[in-house]
């Protein structure tokens, strides 16, 4: 199926031109569409954004636009003074993390230094306990060789 189109622009009314449009598909179809002329008439539409906005050319010293102004220039003033008041508490919290995390190393330091400590001493312990038990049959083989000996 090929489809192929030819456009016959039939009638202008409010701008608007009523295009028919063959289709050659399985038989011969008109079908309508709708496209807005622009006043040059050219053809094209205006984009959405500027069909519905004023003239957004305002004198320089016109009330209003003065008053688009100054409102523009507190409003840059205030987005200026959040973004200074964002970086400034995450610097803050960026200095609150660096203290809280010496603090966290110097604890690690000293909780390392004391498990050292208290390995060391309970391998001493350790050592101490089986210097002073005897096995079972060292102690029976020394007293019966002090018995058998009289």
């Amino acid at each position: 199926m090929s489809k192929t189109s030819q456009q016959n622009p039939t009638a202008e009314t409010n701008g608007v031109s009523v295009i028919y449009t063959q289709a050659h598909t399985s038989g011969l179809q008109q079908v309508p569409q709708l496209v807005p002329v622009s006043p040059g008439g050219g053809g094209k539409a205006a984009p959405p954004s500027k069909q519905g906005k004023k003239n957004s050319t305002l004198d320089r010293n016109s009330d209003e636009y003065r008053l688009r102004r100054e409102r523009n220039n507190m409003a840059v003033k205030k987005s200026r003074l959040k973004s200074k008041q964002k970086a400034q508490d995450t610097l803050q919290r960026v200095n609150q993390l660096k203290e809280e995390n010496e603090r966290l190393e110097a604890k690690i330091k000293l909780l390392t230094k004391e498990l050292s400590v208290l390995k060391d001493l309970f391998l001493e312990h350790a050592h101490n306990f089986t210097d002073s038990v005897q096995p079972l049959g060292t102690e029976n083989t020394a007293a019966n060789s002090e018995g058998s000996g009289q």
